[in-house]
């Protein structure tokens, strides 16, 4: 009891710091006058006055909306030293990204909502306004996966709870939005860089320009080779992306076409045998797990059941594969007398191959043989582990999505009226080919070797898991979502609220094969079920000043299950099916004064879900709440400038089913209470340098409370040096102290999985 009131005193005292803090801002008001007002708003650090077009019908200031909004640019996220798309997103107050898994893969959830399995599940993962994928915790399949930082991107925009349930299906937590670059700015750049203790190189390039008064172009990419980070003695990283749009204004709108080929290799990284003693963590002697890779030269083809019961020889090194070409087309038009319309469509063909190494155990010490690699029939005497390789093929997870808006605007002598009516369509693709091989291996982290076992295939044991996990899925989910919002905006007063209605209807098929060994017709598990709901979302904005302005919002949203409830019960219509809610509220304070900005929000949000997992072969029916504080801020004084973040977080679990009811009060697994940034930045003449902290404080790694993940924190450095005034040299750190920092940890304790160690890279970027 003593525990839980001290939780609500440090949840109230957060509370008070934030409405301080606004009492402190509203007593200055008398003070405040126009000038200062523009002053503060050009050095304003958080760019409250950015319009965004995330998580809005059309498209408003931050200062003016009633959503909790981060923006970051380019030159930002470079700086931060990001190796892959989710490890930026730490750098964004009340997100929490778990980007140990590589370039792909990664757990991503916001405000204590739960990553009970894997991927993002509610929050949206947005390119140019559309969803890279319809759901975002496909096994094997993550919309992180199919994104890539690179000079095509011109700023991300990430908008958390607010309006994200009634403007995005599959979203009630929030909408992370990569923004491409469309050629308004002309020129380009050409950049290269090389990994500094490590083998990647990596070239990338980017040009926009006008065609004609009316019609402009933007085309770039990126493409990299090497051995990546962790090393493995292959060459893992091969391919990269090109993307390109062209841009025709008319005098009422514009009309935009992009395209996006991507074909990119990466290792993905899993966790690895550890031990736990008396709840905590340690590594086993010969794998590190911020440098341990089970890639090696020393594996053979693993051999895998296809749809058509044929065995096909894979390449266990390939990692992760992603593959997407993609066309799109924007437009937006202003019809006259306050009516306009707008589209955004795009047909993506995706697909690839997720291959990485699990262990199943963390090894016993024994007398082996050596079956494969330079020692191959010598014997072996130290610890080895069961290896499983998750081979899953991507066989198709195409989509097709159209987001058509009609909004029409009403100026009345009492204020504005905007009021829009969207139709929300998507076809969302599914076909997954699941393999689970079993090898024996050596215990070691660099370059290891498969050891003999009975079978004649070097290091085979045979199917993982009791042959569980050999299957077949050809799954299509098509959403019809249409939705209604209506704005209103009266002096500094701005009252937002929304309504959307998403169906679902699944269908498709989804096989187990017998024995690992065959797919027969007789164990094909039909599919086809419609379920729908209604999400709701109502928020008030209130400039209290040109400075200052708080806002509220209530809102409830859905996130729809795919093939994560396949392969238990029945899908065929016959039984309900679940879904997954998330009920919010959240209210904040924005303000800014001289060359300090800050951003509060107090939130608080309630979950309903339902999950399997691939790795416990588990399935979960929990409810979950979460309340707490974020705190983003910047401040500058001449060419310093500090921007930071905080975000406190008392998540428990509140409902279980019958067999779990130990769990209930307990903390969610992964989740810390507090999780920070601190990125300071200098510019001195030519020369530019800073660095990002991010950290999070200690969390339970599982939900009984028996294991501890460690608090850590990670810092981030980059030096900049302008040459000459087109020619600019770099130096970025990553995990610049080589720290681990475990991110998750399987339930018994045998293996674990931790951020990766140092990487640092020299770039040299000529810009035209």
């Amino acid at each position: 009891m003593s525990t839980r009131i001290a939780q609500r005193g440090r949840m109230a005292a957060a509370v008070t710091l934030a409405m301080l803090q606004l009492g402190a801002a509203h007593a200055q008001q008398d003070v405040s006058a126009a000038p200062s007002a523009d002053a503060s708003a050009a050095s304003d650090g958080l760019k409250l006055e950015r319009i965004v077009v995330t998580g809005t019908t059309g498209g408003t200031s931050k200062m003016k909306s009633s959503n909790s909004v981060s923006s970051m640019e380019l030159d930002t996220i470079v700086n931060n030293a990001p190796t892959s798309a989710a490890e930026l997103l730490r750098s964004v107050p009340g997100l929490r990204a778990e980007s140990s898994g590589g370039e792909g893969n990664a757990n991503i959830t916001v405000r204590g909502l739960p990553i009970s399995a894997g991927g993002a599940r509610y929050v949206q993962i947005q390119e140019d306004g559309l969803p890279v994928l319809q759901f975002g915790d496909f096994n094997f399949t993550t919309p992180d996966s199919f994104v890539k930082i690179d000079s095509t991107l011109d700023h991300l925009e990430v908008v958390r709870g607010g309006s994200a349930s009634t403007l995005a299906t599959n979203s009630p937590g929030g909408i992370i939005n990569f923004i491409s670059k469309n050629g308004q700015e002309q020129g380009g750049s050409v950049a290269l860089s090389r990994g500094l203790g490590y083998d990647q190189t990596r070239v990338d390039f980017d040009y926009g320009a006008p065609i004609s008064e009316r019609t402009r172009f933007f085309i770039g990419g990126s493409y990299r080779s090497g051995e990546g980070i962790r090393h493995s003695g292959v060459n893992s990283e091969k391919g990269g992306q090109l993307r390109g749009n062209i841009t025709h204004a008319f005098d009422s709108g514009f009309v935009r076409l992009s395209f996006k080929h991507l074909d990119d290799q990466s290792p993905t990284a899993l966790p690895v045998p550890v031990q736990v003693n008396n709840g905590s963590i340690s590594a086993i002697a010969g794998i590190d797990p911020r440098k341990a890779s089970f890639y090696s030269p020393y594996w053979v083809p693993d051999a895998v059941l296809n749809g058509n019961n044929q065995r096909v020889d894979t390449r266990v090194n390939d990692g992760l594969h992603v593959k997407s070409d993609s066309v799109g087309l924007e437009a937006s038009f202003k019809l006259g007398q306050g009516w306009s319309v707008s589209e955004n469509f795009r047909y993506a063909d995706n697909s690839g191959r997720f291959t990485g190494v699990f262990p199943s155990n963390n090894g016993s010490v024994g007398n082996y043989v050596f079956a494969t690699g330079p020692k191959q029939g010598q014997p072996y005497v130290g610890r080895a582990f069961s290896a499983v390789v998750f081979n899953t093929a991507i066989d198709d997870a195409s989509n097709t999505l159209s987001d058509t808006k009609l909004a029409r605007t009403f100026v009345l002598d009492s204020g504005k009226l905007t009021t829009t009516a969207g139709l929300y369509l998507s076809q969302q693709k599914l076909g997954l080919t699941w393999n689970f091989n079993e090898y024996l291996m050596q215990a070691t982290g660099d370059q290891p070797a498969l050891l003999q076992t009975a079978s004649s295939t070097p290091g085979l044991i045979g199917p993982a898991f009791g042959a569980c996990c050999s299957r077949l899925v050809d799954m299509q989910y098509r959403t019809t979502s249409p939705y209604l919002n209506l704005a209103w905006e009266s002096g500094a007063l701005n009252l937002d609220g929304g309504l959307r209605r998403d169906r679902q209807h699944a269908s498709g098929t989804a096989n187990q094969a017998t024995g690992a060994q065959r797919y027969l017709p007789s164990t094909v598990q039909q599919v086809d079920y419609t379920l729908g709901h209604t999400s709701y979302s109502l928020g008030a904005n209130y400039k209290l000043q040109a400075n200052l302005a708080v806002f509220a919002r209530v809102s409830e949203g859905v996130a729809f299950n795919a093939d994560r409830i396949l392969f238990g019960t029945p899908l065929d219509g016959s039984v309900p099916v679940a879904i997954n809610t998330v009920r919010q509220l959240e209210g904040g304070v924005k303000w800014r004064q001289g060359p300090l900005s800050t951003f509060v929000t107090v939130f608080q949000a309630k979950t309903k879900e339902s999950n399997y997992e691939a790795t416990t072969q588990l399935r979960t029916a929990n409810n979950y709440e979460a309340k707490g504080v974020e705190l983003e801020a910047a401040w500058s004084a001449g060419d310093f400038r500090i921007n930071g973040g905080l975000t406190f977080t008392d998540a428990e679990i509140t409902g279980t089913a019958a067999a779990d009811v130990a769990l209930i009060g307990n903390t969610p697994r992964r989740q810390a209470r507090f999780v920070y940034q601190l990125a300071p930045t200098y510019d001195w003449g030519p020369a530019s340098f800073g660095a990002s902290l991010v950290g999070t404080g200690k969390s339970w790694g599982d939900d009984a409370h028996t294991i501890t993940l460690p608090a850590y924190h990670v810092v981030n450095a980059f030096l900049n040096y302008q040459l000459t005034a087109q020619v600019r040299l770099s130096l970025t750190a990553n995990n610049l102290f080589n720290k681990i920092g475990y991110t998750e940890v399987e339930g018994d304790g045998h293996a674990a999985r931790s951020i990766t160690g140092r990487a640092v890279k020299a770039s040299l970027k000529y810009a035209f």
